[in-house]
This record gives structure tokens, C-alpha cells and sequence, in this order.
């Protein structure tokens, strides 16, 4: 088990030197530093106090680390929350409720946007994305018009307050609506076999790039092949949801 925390004390420039005398102390010559966004952050600081070749591995369940397609664990958060919500539109339908269903992402929506697409939620909500509560409200009535008493509507956690927005689909839409959030169970469990899969890619060419001395550098999944791009470059640049995708939930959703 690889254990992880936050550490504050990193953001300030004795945290950093701290580190550095560590990798000093303990003759580390070589680093490969496995997270997200934040822990690329941190390295990029690092690697301007120390003469150790560094090498970012992207494992998120956000998969917003630019420079990669997906990152280890997305997968498996996907499943996790999918495999959730297929025992929630059980209770949905046999119930005729709207459940809204609140996924992680706090800032990013790749995770919700993936969970919305491949659970057939009628609504998608999405940190990066603005709303309005009245087409929410004019998608559920237009269903409940067809004869579709039930529905699921994905959020991510960025959006809002997803309680206070089901009180308002129910009184607007006189519809029954359950909040349920997934929680803490997206970031555990057993991984699937794509996680898996990219953990030994990915490590593969990490422990390559130590080997060959070429450090700054973040491996990753693009367009089917494991490459690597600047550490610089993916704490730089910010990762933006695939619009295919959101075209293709617009389309199903209708």
C-alpha cells in the first residue's frame, strides 16, 4: 500500500528546502513522484533545489493532469460510481423519483462527465459548465410529459450545493427527488484492469527516462501511445474536457 497525505508544509520555501536536504541526505539521485496536479506542482518547485532527476507519474481520479489522456485510477472511479448508480435507477424507477447523484470533482468535471455519459443520466452537471436551473427544470417536466416519471442528474461536487438544487427540482417540477452522494468510495477499492494496466505502462517508462537521466518529465497516455511531455508543461497548461463527449451526453440525453 503506497500511503499519501497533503503536506502544507511543502508550499513554503523551508518545506522545499527540507526535501531537498532529505533526497541530499539519503543519496537519492532519482524521483518519481506519483499524483495529480498538486504533487506535479510541488516537483516542479523541487526540481529548481536539486540536482535528482524527476519523473511525474499522473495517477487522479480528476484525470485532469494535462499531458495525459487518463490517468491511474480514473477508471476505477468511474466503474466504482457507475456500478452505484445502476443500483440507484433501480430505486428510481420502482419509486418514480429524480435522484441526483453527487460525484467528486471539485474543480473538474472529466469524472462526472464520464459517469453521467455511461450511467445514461438525463442531466450532466459540470464545474466547467454553466446552468440554468430552469432548463433543468424544463428537461424534467418535458420527460414527465412523455410519461417518464423517473430520471438521474450526475453533479459534480463543484457545482454547488446539490441538496438546496434538489429541493428546488422538486418544488418547481412537483417531482420526488433523493440527493445521494457517493463519497469516499470512488477513491477506493479494487483497481480495474485499464487502471492496472496504465499503472505498469506507466511505470515502465518512468523507470526508462530514470535510467536514460532525462528528468522534468511526466509520462502519460496520448492518442493510444505512452509518451512523456515537460514537467513544465503539464503544471502549465490546463486539461480541457473533451468536447465530443459533451456533444455525444447532449445527444442521449434527449
Amino acid at each position: 500500500m503506497l500511503h499519501t497525505s497533503r503536506c502544507p508544509e511543502f508550499e513554503k520555501k523551508e518545506g522545499v528546502q527540507k526535501a531537498t536536504e532529505t533526497l541530499v541526505s539519503n543519496h537519492v539521485d532519482g524521483l518519481v513522484v506519483i499524483g495529480g496536479n498538486g504533487s506535479f506542482n510541488g516537483a516542479l518547485e523541487l526540481s529548481n533545489h536539486t540536482d535528482a532527476i524527476i519523473v511525474g507519474v499522473p495517477a487522479s481520479i480528476d484525470n485532469d493532469v494535462y499531458g495525459t489522456d487518463e490517468t491511474i485510477g480514473f477508471d476505477t472511479a468511474v466503474n466504482t460510481a457507475v456500478a452505484e448508480i445502476d443500483k440507484i435507477r433501480d430505486t428510481a424507477v420502482s419509486h418514480e423519483r429524480v435522484f441526483i447523484i453527487e460525484v467528486m470533482g471539485r474543480e473538474r468535471g472529466f469524472l462526472a462527465l464520464e459517469v453521467g455519459l455511461t450511467s445514461g443520466a438525463e442531466i450532466i452537471l459540470l464545474p466547467e459548465v454553466k446552468y440554468r436551473k430552469e432548463d433543468i427544470f424544463k428537461i424534467i417536466r418535458g420527460n414527465k410529459a412523455k410519461g417518464k416519471k423517473s430520471g438521474l442528474i450526475v453533479a459534480a461536487e463543484g457545482i454547488g450545493d446539490t441538496r438546496a438544487l434538489g429541493e428546488q427540482v422538486q418544488r418547481n417540477t412537483r417531482t420526488e427527488v433523493r440527493l445521494s452522494i457517493i463519497g469516499y468510495a470512488q477513491r477506493g477499492g479494487s483497481p480495474t484492469a485499464r487502471s492496472r494496466l496504465l499503472a505498469s505502462l506507466f511505470a515502465n517508462l518512468a523507470v526508462e527516462l530514470l535510467a536514460k537521466e532525462e528528468g522534468n518529465r511526466v509520462v502519460g497516455l496520448q492518442r493510444g501511445r505512452v509518451e512523456s511531455i515537460e514537467l513544465k508543461k503539464s503544471c502549465g497548461t490546463e486539461k480541457t474536457l473533451d468536447p465530443n463527449l459533451l456533444r455525444l451526453a447532449k445527444i442521449l440525453a434527449t
